[in-house]
Parts: C-alpha cells; sequence; structure tokens
C-alpha cells in the first residue's frame, strides 16, 4: 500500500546498486506513490543520492545544481573501458615514481573552470540512445566537451600505485574522466577503483540514512531523516502570501510577490510552503511548480 510522502532523503547508497535500483528499492520499502533520485551514482559508488519523495519531486532540479564533494582513488597503470574497476582492461602503462613529482603542481591544471569531455559510459544521449548503450555495442562516438568546474582538488593518501584524492566540483563534473585525465598527466594511464560521493549542496551537514535502517520504518512511523521539500532551496528568495493572493496563485493567477526576478519560494499565510514561482521583472510573481495541497 502506497502512502503520501512528501520530502527530501539522503540515500547512503551501497556499493553494487544503480541510482535507480537504489531508488526503487527506498520507494517500495517506505510505500511512497512517486520518487525520483537527484544526480546519479554508477553501481561502483557509493555515498549521497538525495531521493524526492512525493510532490517534492517538483523541487529535483533546483538541488540538481548544487556542487558535489567526491572521495576517490586512482588505480594507476592501467585503463578500462569504463574508466572503472567493472571495465576491461584496455591500455597499460609504467607508473612513475609518485614522490618526484610536483604533484600538487599538477593537480593545479585541474583546478578551476574547465571543458571535460564526458565518457563513453555514460548516460548521455546521441540520437536518441544513451552512450552506455553504444558503448557496449563497441560504437564509439565523438562527444562534445562540457564547461565544468573543480574548486578544490586534494591528495589525501600517495601509494606506489594509486592516489586517493578529494574533489569539489560542480555539476555534470565525471570523476572517472577526471581519474583518467589525472594519471595521464602524471605520466600513466589509470582508473577509479573506489569512490564516495560525500555531499550534496545544501546537505554538506545532514546525515545520510542507509537502506537497512530504512528498512525498519514500519508504516505508522514517520521517516526518519525525511527533510522538509524546501529544506535545500534556502539560496532562493521567499514570498509570503496573503489568503486571496494564495487562492489566485493556486488558480494559475499571478500576483505582487516584491521580487524583481528570479525562481522564488511561495508560501500562503500559514507559512505552508506551496511550491516554486518565478518574478517577472515587474515585481509580480507567476506559479510555476505548485505542489498538489490536501
Amino acid at each position: 500500500m502506497s502512502r503520501r510522502l512528501c520530502g527530501v532523503l539522503l540515500l547512503d547508497k551501497p556499493v553494487g546498486l544503480s541510482s535507480n535500483s537504489a531508488l526503487q528499492r527506498v520507494r517500495r520499502l517506505l510505500g511512497a506513490d512517486k520518487a525520483g533520485h537527484v544526480g546519479s551514482l554508477d553501481p561502483l559508488a557509493t555515498g549521497m543520492l538525495p531521493i524526492c519523495l512525493g510532490e517534492a519531486t517538483k523541487v529535483a532540479g533546483e538541488i540538481l545544481s548544487g556542487r558535489k564533494r567526491y572521495r576517490f582513488t586512482i588505480g594507476l597503470g592501467a585503463r578500462t573501458a569504463t574508466g572503472d574497476a567493472e571495465g576491461a582492461i584496455v591500455e597499460t602503462a609504467p607508473v612513475p615514481a609518485l614522490e618526484p613529482l610536483p604533484l600538487d603542481s599538477i593537480l593545479q591544471r585541474f583546478r578551476g573552470p574547465q571543458e571535460q569531455v564526458p565518457p563513453m559510459y555514460s548516460a548521455i544521449k546521441s540520437g536518441g540512445q544513451p552512450l552506455y548503450k553504444l558503448a557496449r555495442s563497441g560504437v564509439e562516438v565523438p562527444r562534445a566537451p562540457r564547461r565544468i568546474e573543480i574548486f578544490e582538488l586534494s591528495v589525501r593518501a600517495r601509494l606506489p600505485s594509486s592516489l586517493e584524492l578529494e574533489a569539489l566540483c560542480s555539476k555534470g563534473t565525471y570523476i572517472r574522466s577526471l581519474a583518467e585525465d589525472i594519471a595521464r598527466a602524471l605520466g600513466t594511464c589509470g582508473h577509479v577503483t573506489a569512490l564516495r560521493r560525500l555531499y550534496v549542496e545544501p546537505f554538506e551537514h545532514e546525515p545520510m540514512q542507509t537502506l537497512e535502517a530504512i528498512a525498519g520504518v514500519s508504516a505508522a512511523e514517520p521517516v526518519r531523516g525525511l527533510l522538509p521539500p524546501d529544506q535545500p532551496l534556502g539560496h532562493l528568495p521567499a514570498v509570503h502570501l496573503d489568503r486571496g493572493d494564495t487562492a489566485r496563485i493556486l488558480h494559475g493567477q499571478t500576483v505582487p510577490g516584491g521580487v524583481t526576478a528570479g525562481t522564488v519560494r511561495l508560501y500562503d499565510e500559514a507559512g505552508e510552503f506551496l511550491g516554486i514561482g518565478a518574478a517577472d521583472g515587474s515585481g509580480a510573481v507567476r506559479p510555476r511548480r505548485l505542489f498538489v495541497r490536501d
């Protein structure tokens, strides 16, 4: 039996599950009527996977733009077809001694705005087909580089044949491609052997929930760790409406908002979150994605 849940759950995705498989498992365990995840994690990866439940799926696009922090290990000396440990080795190369290398100056090349070519093993589509399906068929197609930014990149551990790094990056960054590029800059080749997403902004200080903990929640219990749907929207201006303007905006009409332009959070006279609106530049606000009210 499904139940109406509304909020954001921060799942600590376990290794071996795709993001969609993890999402469907959470939805079944909680009996949620609808759900969607924000940003994908490879089956190899663990860590924070925000899952929007119920009407909170309408704010997923706002969360998607947040920066992400990863901790990852690059296995040096071998490149794989997938860029991680799940693929077959397609190239090997000697690994230079890392100690004499000016490692920080090499990593400095990867900090800041840059263009990154997405890997073939990705969900990006070409001609209507996901690239990973083409890759599995042995087909490789040109990929346009995408604008990304690496805000922080630091070394956590250095071993003779591997590096553990931590990165804070913009949306759209592929850690597998970053790892391959770093290995190439070191004079060898490499692939991701471990990957964990530590957080997605703005949830840096929020705890994650495991599948085991979620499985122990009964239908009569509140869901532990379920965040209000407007919590990740604190960067947006709040517009509080009186009773009359609330009724009008719920009927799709434009109302005074006092905000010049941009996306806003909408609240009724009691402080209940209504959804997302858009200011039109004249101080008026129109509805954009409203929540269905009971």
